[in-house]
């Protein structure tokens, strides 16, 4: 039997259409749905468990995949399967699992699971930007008890007028490129890249995007209408004590009040909190500990968290006892490695960031290959965050989502900055070495000193601060320079990367709702001069990029040649290209595009560059017809002599060139090593070979009278 299938189409500004389709596909799940746009089509199921997982957090897991069949591709590698996920991917997931997670019940421990695939690609269609719709549709046809529908949009600018979903050609011509996730009332996250755009264009390409996404939301709720919406399913709640949670905070608050005020250092701050947690759970019997598993931590924490905020909201103290603008001490360092190409370190307050740059040629360049797009990027940035980094003692299990999104974080705000002619491939490194409030910002902060540092022509120096926002609804406070503790106890958590003309990457998550727009504003308002005050601190340790690069860093040189040589200068079977990499201790790289050869060579010592650079001229030289040459003899023949152009680049003198007079041997008029002029014909069309004379350039001799002759 054809299975009934019910659907809802969105219609886009410039007449492009999304359809969400349920029924027909993965019936089993709790909840799935067909989102399509173009020829693009992604599946989305959720399911989650009816048992709770007996754990204090939400096991929620995003999966998002893209499969090679979706673009008529097979994946690379041995074993032709779909492996681990790329960080395309892993990006895609986050953007999803940033706006679903807040609004689960606090409580619900239940395992859940969203799982995206691209099951058909469209080449004007970046399925980035659906997945958020495909989740929350699939959960509006569930019965999870979830707070709202959401979903998401990527909004570009191109030639000064926004656009919702472009295609990938589009978002190259952009100057914005934000993903923005909302529900019907507010804007919940926001990620993306701009050039160096001014505050108020931000946040008039957000309030575009939200406008797009309520349109959106309709077409689920309508859609969940027409399914047959569920009754929301009951769960296992926390236990919950009113009588112990007015107690603890009885004994908690005022301390924990007194603590926050005394702005001591994290380690300091933490003890006496921990102190402070033990102290109150003396006050409880061992029967009263097992009975009440965990309530206690639970309203300690509670207690807390109000006494930080109000000490903020009322007082305008933090729990460092900055103010609510202030920055923390920064210290920076430069060429701190001598053996990097270029390195720098950048300390603000308890977070700590060692950057190193990497110069190679394009044969470093790191390769994107997924079903979605494919390509390479010449500048990218990796971002490692070590246990160490917070105190703490954990497996290491390769890199983690956290680790890929703040890398990507990071490059983003730096890339717009790399010069187009730029002749290297960039790899900067961020090791992490303490961390108490934005790594991320502080690897953007010591990425731009690296790349200044490695004598990379950077157009301007980029920085990058973390806000934060503690708000009761009626009195709110705008943070400069968050800590950890404020990440987790406040509202937002707001990363603006920019130079001094303008932003250039931010990252955005919101945990209430209603964000106004005004404070929104606010928020830019005070990162700009948060930003600008750290970027004079950068500039004070490193003005401008270095004239050149180090000593013992490589040198690029760039030389384009004729297609017609590109196969001398590789050799049959590499053997020459080989040779001479291994003569001039060098890097040469050859490219075709269109009809010409772009060699890259790359070497630390510039006479062996130059000595590269002189093979290969001396490979591609090519003589014009009628001109003049002198030539070196390299080898005597019985009909003639090889002579040399240039080293490498030889042709045959044939004998009857050598000599007006006739002449037997030819040693009898040059011999090896002689050098002299030639003309060059061209090709001969007799010969079909190309043709030099001495001859033509000597006097020629007086024809003799014949005395036989009448």
């Amino acid at each position: 039997m054809i299975p009934k299938t019910f659907t809802q189409e969105i219609r886009l500004e410039d007449g492009r259409t999304i359809t969400i389709e349920t029924g027909k596909l993965a019936k089993q799940a709790h909840g799935s749905v067909v989102v399509r746009m173009g020829d693009c089509m992604l599946l989305c199921t959720v399911v989650s468990n009816y048992q709770s997982g007996q754990v204090d957090f939400l096991p929620l897991t995003v999966d998002y995949r893209e499969k090679f069949a979706a673009a008529g591709r097979y994946p690379g590698g041995f074993f032709k399967r779909e492996a681990r996920p790329s960080d395309g991917e892993i990006l895609t997931m986050r953007l999803v699992d940033r706006v679903l997670r807040p609004l689960f019940p606090k409580d619900y421990h239940n395992e859940v699971q969203v799982m995206i695939q691209l099951m058909s690609h469209d080449k004007d269609v970046m399925p980035d930007a659906l997945a958020g719709l495909a989740a929350s549709a699939a959960i509006q046809l569930s019965d999870f008890p979830f707070e709202c529908p959401i979903s998401e949009v990527r909004v570009a600018r191109l030639d000064g007028k926004l656009i919702i979903n472009p295609s990938r050609a589009q978002l190259e011509e952009s100057d914005i490129d934000m993903v923005v996730g909302a529900s019907a009332d507010s804007v919940m996250m926001v990620e993306g890249e701009m050039d160096e755009c001014s505050e108020e264009e931000m946040v008039e390409a957000i309030k575009f995007a939200h406008e797009a996404i309520k349109d959106q939301i309709k077409a689920q709720v309508q859609l969940a209408e027409d399914f047959g919406k569920k009754e929301v399913r009951e769960y296992e709640q926390e236990e919950e004590n009113e009588a112990i949670e007015k107690q603890i905070h009885q004994a908690a608050y005022d301390k924990c009040y007194a603590i926050a005020k005394k702005g001591t250092g994290k380690a300091e701050r933490s003890l006496a909190f921990s102190e402070l947690k033990e102290e109150i759970k003396s006050t409880f019997s061992e029967e009263e500990l097992e009975e009440l598993n965990g309530l206690i931590g639970k309203y300690f924490s509670k207690a807390q968290k109000e006494a930080v905020r109000e000490l903020v909201l009322s007082e305008g103290v933090r729990l460092d006892g900055r103010k609510t603008d202030e920055i923390r001490p920064i210290w920076c360092e430069v060429d701190y490695l001598p053996s990097t190409h270029g390195s720098s370190i950048f300390s603000r307050g308890e977070t700590q960031a060692l950057a190193t740059v990497t110069l190679g040629t394009s044969r470093e360049a790191n390769q994107i290959d997924m079903p979605s797009y494919e390509g390479e990027e010449r500048f990218y940035l990796h971002y490692n965050f070590p246990p160490f980094c917070t105190g703490e003692a954990r497996p290491l299990r390769g890199t983690s989502r956290r680790e890929v999104g703040h890398g990507n974080l990071a490059q983003r705000g730096l890339k717009g900055m790399i010069p187009e002619d730029c002749p290297y491939t960039v790899r900067v490194v961020s090791e992490v070495l303490e961390s108490n409030g934005s790594s991320s910002m502080a690897t953007v902060c010591s990425g731009t000193m690296a790349l200044m540092d490695a004598g990379i022509k950077i157009k301007r120096p980029v920085s990058g601060i973390a806000m934060g926002l503690i708000s009761d609804g009626d009195r709110y406070a705008v943070l400069s320079d968050i800590l950890g503790d404020e990440d987790h106890l406040g509202d937002m958590d707001f990363k603006v990367t920019g130079t001094s003309e303008g932003i250039t990457a931010c990252q955005m998550d919101i945990k209430i709702k209603g964000l106004s727009y005004e404070i929104l504003v606010k928020a830019l308002q005070q990162a700009r001069a948060g930003r600008l005050h750290i970027l004079e601190k950068i500039t004070d340790t490193i003005a401008q990029p270095n004239e050149s690069v180090k000593a013992h860093a490589p040198k690029m040189v760039n030389l384009t040649i004729p297609g017609e040589f590109i196969g001398a200068v590789i050799g049959p079977g590499g053997k020459v290209i080989q040779e001479m990499q291994k003569e001039t201790d060098t890097t040469i790289v050859i490219e075709e595009e269109g009809e010409m050869g772009v060699i890259e060579i790359l070497g630390v010592n510039q006479e062996k560059i130059d000595a590269a650079i002189e093979k290969i001229n001396n490979i591609t030289f090519k003589p014009a017809v009628g001109e003049i040459y002198n030539v070196t003899v390299v080898k005597i023949l019985d009909f003639g002599a090889v002579v040399e152009f240039v080293p490498g680049n030889e042709v045959l003198l044939h004998i009857s060139e050598v000599s007006w007079d006739r002449i037997d041997k030819v040693t009898d008029e040059i011999n090896l090593g002689d050098t002299f002029d030639v003309k060059y014909f061209g090709i001969d069309p007799k010969t079909r070979k190309q043709k030099v004379s001495r001859k033509a350039l000597l006097p020629r001799p007086e024809r003799k009278n014949n005395p036989n002759r009448e």
